[in-house]
């Protein structure tokens, strides 16, 4: 099996090589060369082409941003942001999602080394899943990586015992994304009209970056979305993002729902999770309710899917095409949890759809 060969590009010394520290741990990853800045870099690219680009933001004679869309117009390659974690800094690393860049790192101001020392195997994962994502006319390779021990949705609350409520008339849309799911996500909600039904969206992202996405999709679009907060209710025409670091489950009062933000381990590494979501939607709406898996990595949501399909929601997986990364629709359709697949333009005229035939 191949190596994953990674060029890091940043202008502190000690980030550099504590990232080719972490890198250097994991016998699928080669760093092949560090730089200082944008210019040194494409020097390097011009002599030997990585698969991976770790790119920072902040750095002398050319900043990331500017680097970054040069690079995806001339030479596309899947590149991961590593940039500070500030209000200010959230909005750039939004420009740098929709520029191209496949994921983000996240690393403080002060105490960098030492946080991205601490965050190896989150760093090696995004690494290795940035190769295998489609940039410009780049195809994904077939790699697949050993998801290992983790928890499942169990962690977080009991599967569902089919007591859900009886179908209604409103219909809530939940959906699950992960690397590349930004965009993708940007391009559904900004198709769907201000009445569309109830959303509800779990993108692996950290604490912190939500806030920043939601208030970047708002502006966007006709349905409002924000990030949800304990307690806020599902309602038409608005969007509810889980906030980073923190579970969310979709919850019944009476005949209408609200969400829960929670505490809890990880689930299927993640935090959120898609399948903590997909799960309290089986339990909590059951044939009230519409499941999309969309592009990422990994197989958090493959379970809930189909615990969803299961309970009588309408399920959806997100192309090969149209994925960015093909992992996680990838992992429900082969578990069968998804009663249609669909390239990402069609997604939000299913939701419609769907909404309309109740």
């Amino acid at each position: 099996m191949p190596k994953v060969r990674v060029l890091v590009i940043d202008d502190s010394a000690s980030v550099r090589q504590t990232l080719v520290d972490v890198l250097s741990a994991d016998p699928q990853i080669e760093v092949m060369g560090v730089a200082s800045d944008p210019f040194v870099a494409a020097r390097r690219i011009a002599e030997d082409v990585p698969d991976v680009i770790t790119l920072d933001v902040e750095m002398p004679r050319m900043d990331g941003i500017t680097f970054l869309r040069k690079l995806m117009s001339q030479r596309p390659i899947p590149v991961v942001m590593c940039s500070s974690l500030t209000e200010a800094g959230s909005e750039t690393l939004m420009q740098a999602l929709e520029a191209g860049a496949v994921d983000i790192i996240l690393k403080p101001r002060i105490g960098a080394a030492d946080h991205l020392a601490e965050s190896g195997d989150r760093i090696r994962d995004v690494v290795k899943a940035a190769a295998r994502a489609r940039v410009g006319a780049r195809r994904p390779t077939a790699r697949t990586l050993d998801p290992g021990t983790k928890l499942t949705a169990d962690a977080m609350l009991p599967p569902p015992s089919g007591a859900a409520m009886a179908r209604t008339t409103e219909m809530v849309a939940c959906l699950g994304a992960s690397t590349g799911g930004t965009e993708a996500l940007r391009e559904v909600l900004q198709a769907l009209p201000a009445n569309a039904p109830g959303i509800v969206i779990v993108q692996h992202m950290p604490a912190g970056f939500t806030a920043a996405f939601s208030k970047r999709l708002n502006s966007l679009c006709e349905v409002e979305v924000k990030e949800a907060q304990h307690g806020d209710p599902v309602l038409r025409g608005h969007v509810l993002i889980a906030p980073g670091d923190k579970h969310m489950l979709l919850e019944r009062q009476g005949a209408r729902y609200q969400v829960a933000i929670k505490d809890g381990p990880p689930v299927s590494r993640h935090r959120p999770s898609v399948d903590v979501l997909f799960r309290s939607a089986a339990r909590a709406a059951g044939r009230n309710a519409m499941g999309v898996i969309m592009t990422g990595m990994g197989d958090d949501g493959a379970r809930g899917l189909l615990e969803m399909k299961e309970a009588g929601a309408v399920t959806v997986a997100q192309d090969e095409a149209s994925s960015i990364v093909f992992g996680m629709p990838k992992e429900a359709i082969a578990r069968g949890a998804a009663q249609k697949i669909m390239a990402l333009e069609h997604i939000a005229r299913e939701i419609m759809a769907v909404d309309r035939s109740r």
